[in-house]
């Protein structure tokens, strides 16, 4: 017989099995016990956009439950309403939308799209993905293929296909500039000889986020890295595809955070913040060009999951971005976003033990360091970004404690600050002051130990 303590769940960490949640509301969230927590970290995972109980949302949802949940042989207007919303919302020229159940899904998608894209056109030879080092693309296996993070990568690895990998646009920690004064963007420059070296007839896109999420949170690339990418991906016939699924939907202040550096990719991918968590939705944006060579072409895309379209999440998708454009959202996240990173850089930005603070928008991330100096990261087993999270917690503040390994893989902390879009600069006060109080009581903790 089972106890009341035991669960037929099987979580993700087996030893340290999560509180349970009782309800949310706003940006606060509640656990079964009572205690009140500002969520500063989007669910955990970065989806919440517009905040929890938005009744617009709940009502969308509602009266297409009423109508129609699902039905794969047909389109339906939530769909194509949805679809043409995203390619307003989107950069010019990304026309064309395929929707996904979520961001693993969408990068997967993208992968073989891109493919598909070149067999279409007449370079079957063309398979190959480039992705980067300390980047994170999803755990389907084509995701985690492309995906630059050696812990999550290091159990698969005999089932991972051979995409090759380019150094990451790491400013803090840059391989190639280190002892420069200014980037010479030989971390882009990086992508060409990795082309070369494969082969570019067989290089079929290169895959990147704008700012990078769970496997280095807040990374930023010099403004001039993307503009180069692209006219490398441009010179070898390379597909670019920009990873959107934690940094799109106005989460950086601008619609997709790609915008920033005006580089305009081939195939955004996009998930979390799109649906805002109400339900699971993602989805990958093209342009006409390659839309066109696969209809033109054979003529159908064979690809494609059950729930991908389905009408509910997508009358739930268009209810959230209609939220987003009414309430500008966008530009609450790049005013309060901003204020943000500059009070998170004035509350622990000077401390010993803090590296670097760096991001835009909602999405900040913060470095922890042994020794400022050198750069040394603690030990792991110190697990410091998580014992940082925990305290916030305890202090009634969730924040992002991401993973760790941005350093060589297996070292190295870096945490986010990722509240809903809707966040005020009283709620983003509250955080920060939070944040720099367990700060300082973690590091006299590892100190004495």
């Amino acid at each position: 017989m089972k106890t009341k303590a035991q669960t037929s769940v099987f979580h993700r960490d087996l030893v340290n099995t999560p509180k349970m949640v009782s309800h949310a509301d706003g940006v606060h969230v509640w656990d079964a016990d009572g205690n009140q927590y500002l969520d500063a970290s989007s669910g955990g995972n970065v989806v919440i956009s517009i905040g929890y109980g938005v009744e617009k949302v709940i009502d969308a949802m509602t009266e297409q439950a009423r109508k129609v949940s699902f039905c794969g042989a047909f389109t339906s207007e939530p769909q194509e309403a949805l679809a043409q919303q995203l390619a307003e919302f989107a950069p010019n020229g990304l026309d064309k939308v395929r929707f996904v159940s979520g961001g693993s899904e969408a990068n997967e998608t993208a992968i073989k799209l891109a493919r598909h894209y070149h067999v279409e056109s007449g370079n079957s030879e063309k398979y190959k993905i480039v992705g980067r080092w300390r980047s994170y693309h999803g755990n389907t296996l084509g995701a985690l293929s492309a995906t630059g993070h050696v812990l999550r990568r290091k159990n698969y690895l005999p089932m991972l296909l051979p995409f090759p990998h380019a150094a990451p646009p790491y400013q803090y920690r840059c391989q190639f500039c280190s002892e420069r004064s200014s980037c010479t963007l030989q971390c882009a420059d990086d992508v060409e000889r990795l082309i070369l070296n494969e082969g570019p007839e067989s290089v079929a896109a290169f895959i990147a986020e704008p700012i990078v999420g769970a496997a280095a949170m807040g990374m930023v690339a010099d403004p001039k890295y993307f503009s180069r990418v692209r006219e490398i991906c441009d010179k070898y016939d390379v597909l670019l595809i920009v990873d959107e699924v934690l940094s799109g939907m106005g989460r950086t202040g601008a619609n997709f955070a790609i915008e920033h550096w005006n580089t305009r990719p081939d195939i955004i991918t996009c998930g979390k913040g799109i649906s805002s968590g109400y339900t699971p939705l993602g989805a990958v944006i093209t342009t006409n060009e390659i839309h066109d060579a696969v209809r033109i072409g054979s003529g159908a895309f064979e690809h494609g999951f059950t729930y991908g379209g389905n009408p509910l999440s997508c009358a739930v998708g268009s209810a959230v971005l209609t939220y987003i454009q009414d309430n500008k959202l966008v530009e609450n996240a790049a005013t309060v976003g901003s204020y943000l990173q500059e009070r998170v850089a004035q509350e622990i930005g000077g401390l010993d033990i803090v590296g670097e603070v760096s991001g835009k928008g909602m999405l900040c991330g913060i470095e922890i360091v042994a020794d400022r100096e050198t750069k040394e990261p603690f030990s792991p087993e110190i697990a410091i970004a998580t014992r940082i999270a925990r305290r916030t917690q305890e202090l009634g503040v969730l924040i992002n404690p991401s993973f760790s390994g941005n350093v060589d893989g297996y070292r190295g902390d870096r945490f986010g600050i990722c509240p809903p879009l809707t966040f005020t600069r009283e709620q983003v006060d509250e955080t920060v002051d939070a944040l720099g109080r367990a700060v300082r009581e973690v590091r006299e903790q590892v100190r004495f130990e």
